[in-house]
């Protein structure tokens, strides 16, 4: 919903107002509230109680900070046109990291020139909505907080938008992408992640939504009336979409490899009580199953093969059963890929090759991908204060807070997310769950459902 859909205050202390996570960049907005986190339409930010939560990231209202929409442009951006005049710095990628970069340099560095590459249209928007936006009734033109001309205008930077890059020269300084080369002096790599096929599964039949341009597309697609969906991938976003799609008015089949869902991050008591908040949502769980084939029917269903033999049909199909990232310009530029990412020292995001850096959901750190959304503020500021040359002290990982966006079974993770080791029960009831992970005599982990 935009701000001018909402309905005017009346209380007498001025128009809505608007804040912002600095956390995972999720926007408050009082006129809107927080239905499912028990927060009102037109509660006002100062009346949030303290023990309320990003219902994002799970940080505290300490968090945020008062935000203001940008306003037209103020200063002039090439989008299309790629100029060698000015060397700078070059961003691969346009989503969260990439932004996140983008303005912890220029906050730093008000004139060296930066610029963006990316294959969408790199418009602003905060990823994580996107599996609560059809139960909220939010549309994807609700979910764009900007457009890439108008933040990289209000930023003073380039934005090359859809554009592929197709090779790397660490030793020339040179991009080459599908509008031609662009000299660089450093190269960031937020290049983000794609959502994987599973091997049974048609792609011509089903839909990957891990960005905003497929959530519109989905959406588009969608339609109003009620649907019957299939979604394949028994993990956090097989989970939040399946509830989500659920409470909208759909009837939903979650196809997953365990017999309980999460079943490699959260130990079976907690695996338990989300199946049984997904039963509430009426939401049907098929574990411990795989999609051996799929066709196309005559009507436009289309029907999926089971590992045990059983037949499902759905209306439409989405997959979510893992990410990927294409590596293979940087493998063939020299840059350290691991099975899991992209190679990054934990100190400085540096790769092994000087000058060029990564985060987010692209990169790994210690052997271990980063594919949460807490740690990119964070690592975008070492990146810009590393790239200017100004002290920075080291980037400091640790495992970010995990929080499943869930109305019927919120579950959050606190320490690295893993099913085995020793899980103990602290406390149980029909309403919650609390477990701590052991190392020896050490605490690593805790979980609540």
């Amino acid at each position: 919903m935009s701000t001018d859909e909402l309905a005017e205050p009346t209380d007498g202390l001025g128009p809505w107002r608007e804040y912002l996570c600095r956390a995972c960049g999720l926007i408050y907005n009082e006129g809107e509230g927080d239905p499912d986190g028990g927060l009102a339409p037109g509660t006002r930010f100062d009346d949030i109680p303290d023990d309320w939560v990003c219902p994002i990231c799970g940080v505290s209202k300490g968090d945020f900070e008062p935000y203001e929409r940008p306003s037209a442009p103020a200063v002039a951006a090439s989008q299309t046109g790629i100029s060698k005049a000015d060397v700078g710095i070059v961003i691969i990628g346009a989503g969260l990291a990439g932004w996140a970069t983008a303005r912890a340099l220029r906050e730093l560095d008000p004139e060296r020139p930066i610029t963006i590459v990316t294959a969408c249209p790199g418009h602003v928007y905060n990823k994580p909505e996107i599996s609560r936006a059809l139960s909220r009734k939010a549309s994807p033109d609700a979910l764009q907080r900007a457009t890439g001309p108008d933040e990289a205008a209000r930023l003073g930077i380039r934005l090359v938008a859809h554009t592929h890059v197709v090779g790397l020269s660490a030793q020339f300084r040179r991009l080459r992408t599908t509008r031609g080369t662009i000299p660089f002096t450093h190269v960031v790599l937020a290049l983000g992640a794609h959502a994987t096929m599973p091997a049974g599964l048609n792609p011509h039949h089903s839909w990957r939504i891990n960005s905003l341009d497929a959530w519109r597309a989905f959406h588009t697609n969608l339609g109003t009336a009620p649907r019957r969906i299939a979604i394949v991938g028994g993990g956090m976003i097989g989970c939040e979409l399946a509830e989500d799609f659920a409470r909208a008015g759909h009837a939903v089949q979650l196809i997953g490899l365990g017999m309980v869902p999460l079943d490699t991050l959260v130990p079976v008591e907690a695996g338990e009580r989300l199946l049984a908040g997904l039963r509430r949502a009426d939401v049907d769980y098929f574990g411990g199953q795989t999609v051996t084939s799929s066709a196309r029917e005559a009507d436009g269903t289309v029907s999926l093969t089971l590992a045990d033999g059983r037949a499902l049909v759905a209306d439409r199909v989405v997959a979510a059963t893992g990410l990927a990232i294409d590596t293979r310009f940087l493998k063939n530029a020299g840059v350290d890929v691991s099975p899991v990412g992209i190679s990054v020292d934990a100190s400085d995001l540096s790769t092994n090759i000087a000058g060029i850096y990564g985060l987010g959901d692209c990169v790994a750190i210690d052997g271990a991908p980063c594919r949460f959304i807490e740690p990119i503020p964070k690592q975008a500021e070492i990146i810009a204060r590393d790239i200017v040359g100004l002290d920075h002290g080291g980037y400091r990982h640790r495992a970010p807070i995990i929080r499943l966006k869930s109305v019927e079974t919120p579950l959050t993770i606190e320490g690295p997310p893993h099913a085995k080791g020793e899980w103990r029960v602290i406390a149980q009831s029909p309403e919650t769950l609390e477990m701590e992970r052991w190392d020896g005599e050490r605490c690593v982990a805790r979980l609540t459902a």
